[in-house]
This record gives structure tokens, C-alpha cells and sequence, in this order.
């Protein structure tokens, strides 16, 4: 029986986070919702998700209703439910604030890097080892700044603009890691 794959785009739900930087997983899939032609308006457990194909590859595409911080307890209800396995066939696409704007960075596995949302996942699903797909926000403008007001912050002129390509790219990465495996869209993509 052919294996769904469950990309899960990290993000808060509710128009007050719309076009935030951490909200880059959600708008990553709202790219792959609008190019595989799929909504994301079906109610499963804490999530709205799509059900579809992408090319060859049945797909779960996934927004967590959880709040950022609390992603992993949607991405394990889907995880259980469709019986996938996290290491080989879940993706999970979010924001980076270690990385320059619109960058990203490919893992078959790691750490959360400080991330609240990929730390919940680790946590729920037992291990690190799952696919992700980074996309970089930048750093806050100086130490002082608080981080909840930068991820919270909607990017304008130049700065959205690269970030917008970013996604364009991360939404290729997601595609390209179930055609060709995630070692050949690392090379693609990374850096």
C-alpha cells in the first residue's frame, strides 16, 4: 500500500498572525495548496488539512490549530492515524531566525535549534529524526529587541519580497525531497 506523506507547515492560526514571519509554514503550504490545486479545510483532530497528490506522492498537507508551541500534538495525531513513518515520510516546513531572510536549510534530522514549535515535535513524536525545511526570517534587528515582537512582526518592502522567494523555494524543496530523497534537495537547496 502506497504511504501518505505528511508535510505539516508550522504556523498560528487566526487573522491577527496572517503574514507574520512565523508564520512562513503556513504560507510555504498555502504555495503547494494553490500549485497542487487542494484547500485546507478539512477538520482532523487539532489541525485543517488537505488530502491530495503531489506528482506521484499521496499527500496529508497539514496546518497545526494548536498555537505554534503546542505543533506537536497535531503532527502526532496525523502521524498516528495515517501510520506514517516520521523518519522517512513526514516534512515539516517553519521559520528560522538563524538564517538570513529567505535562506534555507535542509535536515534529515536535529535539533529544534531553539525553535518551540519543532521542540514540541520532538517531543511528542520521541525522536529528532524527521525531515524539515527551514526557512530563514533573519535576526532581530538588535539584542535588546523582543523576539516574540520580531517572529510576531509582518515583513514589508525588500525584506518581504526575498522572503516570498524563499517560500517559492522552500514549497520546490518539499517536492523535490519526495522525488529525489532529501540528500539530492539538500544539495539543491541549502545555503
Amino acid at each position: 500500500m502506497e504511504e501518505f506523506w505528511l508535510i505539516a507547515g508550522l504556523g498560528n492560526y487566526g487573522r491577527e498572525y496572517d503574514g507574520t514571519r512565523h508564520n512562513v509554514g503556513f504560507e510555504t503550504l498555502d504555495r503547494l495548496l494553490s500549485d497542487y490545486n487542494m484547500s485546507c479545510d478539512e477538520r482532523f483532530g487539532k489541525s485543517l488539512i488537505a488530502k491530495g497528490r503531489i506528482g506521484d506522492h499521496k499527500v496529508i498537507l497539514m496546518k497545526p490549530q494548536t498555537y505554534m508551541n503546542l505543533s506537536g500534538e497535531a503532527v502526532r495525531e496525523g502521524i498516528d492515524y495515517y501510520r506514517i513513518d516520521p523518519e522517512t515520510h513526514l516534512i515539516v516546513i517553519s521559520d528560522d531566525i538563524d538564517l538570513p531572510v529567505g535562506k534555507l536549510r535542509l535536515r534529515k534530522k536535529g535539533s529544534a535549534g531553539g525553535h518551540n514549535g519543532l521542540k514540541n515535535i520532538v517531543l511528542h513524536l520521541g525522536t529528532d529524526a524527521f525531515q524539515r525545511v527551514r526557512v530563514g526570517i533573519g535576526a532581530k534587528p538588535n539584542p535588546q529587541y523582543d523576539l516574540a515582537d520580531w517572529v510576531l512582526g509582518r515583513p514589508k518592502g525588500e525584506e518581504r519580497k526575498t522572503l516570498d522567494e524563499g517560500m517559492d523555494r522552500a514549497a520546490k524543496a518539499v517536492v523535490e525531497i519526495m522525488d529525489s530523497g532529501i540528500d539530492k534537495a539538500m544539495c539543491d537547496f541549502n545555503g
